[in-house]
């Protein structure tokens, strides 16, 4: 921590780069940003801020020169330059071909099934008509192979009805799971090779939108299940040989097998809750672990519930949020807007997190504040 003047370059400036920049602050650590959005959510608090393509081999390459670490809050972004950028020398974390490799889920399932990594049973697919030819291997989730996020790129083929539904491009079918739960444990790791992860979380998705709508830390799972989830994340990251921070996805299933569903090599949705509720926050581990300083201590201080603050069905235009003076009046209530001006459904527009040391109780505020609060036009 004592070399002056790195300058850290990030490849993207939404609302997970904006809450790095927010934990950088307080270590006088200048980061630099790229995005495509003239106004987005960092473009007034980095040092730096660059309008350009993320997927542009010039656009990258030239924003990386200036940088002297390099990392990334979005998947989607032009891996031969970051090639380039690091056999000239620059630091990439995570490094390319690891976000090669994630940027196709074809390729990322593979990966588990090379390494003895336990994940749903798949297939892979190339268009629509290979997949009316798995019939018999339904109920399965239909995955693009690129380019889905955010719950885009995927749906359910429970029979032939659904068949029509099927993506005509290449992707995946996997065996759709009937778990107890749905959980994610990020871990952490450096170039010197130390090794930390977060306790597991548990996940609850809006039911038509696909996205995370409440996160409760810690998940109520038994010890012996938290122990092998907290294991397969360090597998997943080591056998990555991965530098950086990494979100890992798992399934619980009925009869207590954990299995990987998805994994993001950065901050992520399910840490957004450890700025309050742990000693360490997801975002200045990622600055931690991609600077190489030590890493810090990933324990829970307090029970907590992350609230995603999605734009309202029916409303577009300018955000205003309803709500927000009843909710901040309550003890233990924190909330984060992202800075983005324009709402429209389902967009995400913050998180709360509500913290208590009464687990039920806490359950009961969540709820209480995720209808509290709600962002309009």
């Amino acid at each position: 921590m004592s070399q002056k003047n790195q300058i850290l370059g990030v490849l993207g400036g939404g609302q997970l780069g904006r809450m790095l920049i927010q934990s950088a602050i307080n270590y006088n650590q200048d980061i630099h940003i790229l995005d495509p959005d003239p106004n987005a959510p960092c473009k007034d608090l980095a040092q730096k801020f660059v309008t350009g393509s993320l997927r542009d081999f010039d656009t990258v390459y030239q924003f990386g020169k200036g940088c002297d670490v390099i990392s990334i809050e979005i998947e989607n972004v032009n891996t031969e330059a970051l090639e380039q950028l690091q056999k000239e020398g620059k630091r990439v974390f995570p490094q390319p071909e690891i976000i090669r490799l994630i940027q196709d889920k074809r390729e990322q399932k593979q990966f588990y099934r090379d390494h003895g990594i336990p994940t749903a049973e798949f297939v892979l697919t190339e268009d629509k008509e290979e997949v009316k030819q798995n019939l018999d291997f339904l109920p399965a989730v239909n995955k693009l192979g690129r380019e889905g996020y955010d719950g885009r790129g995927v749906q359910i083929l429970r029979d032939e009805s659904d068949l029509g539904k099927a993506f005509d491009a290449p992707g995946l079918l996997e065996k759709l799971i009937d778990f107890d739960k749905e959980i994610a444990v990020t871990v952490a790791r450096n170039s010197k090779g130390d090794l930390v992860a977060y306790p597991a979380v548990e996940c609850a998705f809006h039911p038509t939108a696909n996205l995370v709508e409440f996160l409760f830390a810690p998940a109520s799972i038994s010890p012996e299940i938290e122990k092998k989830a907290q294991e397969i994340a360090r597998e997943v990251i080591l056998k990555l040989d991965m530098v950086g921070i990494l979100a890992v996805e798992m399934f619980v299933t009925k009869d207590g097998e954990v299995l990987v569903n998805e994994i993001a090599p950065r901050p992520h949705n399910s840490g957004h809750h450890t700025i309050e509720a742990n000693y360490t926050s997801q975002f200045e581990q990622h600055l931690r672990s991609v600077m190489n300083w030590p890493l810090g201590d990933t324990s829970l201080r307090c029970p907590a519930a992350m609230i995603n603050l999605l734009g309202e069905g029916g409303y577009q235009g300018e955000a205003y949020v309803e709500g927000m003076e009843e909710a901040v009046s309550e003890k233990g209530v924190y909330i984060h807007l992202y800075g983005k001006k324009l709402t429209k459904p389902f967009r995400k527009m913050g998180h709360v997190t509500v913290l208590d040391e009464d687990v039920d109780n806490l359950k009961k505020r969540a709820h209480y504040i995720k209808n509290l609060i709600k962002i309009k036009a």
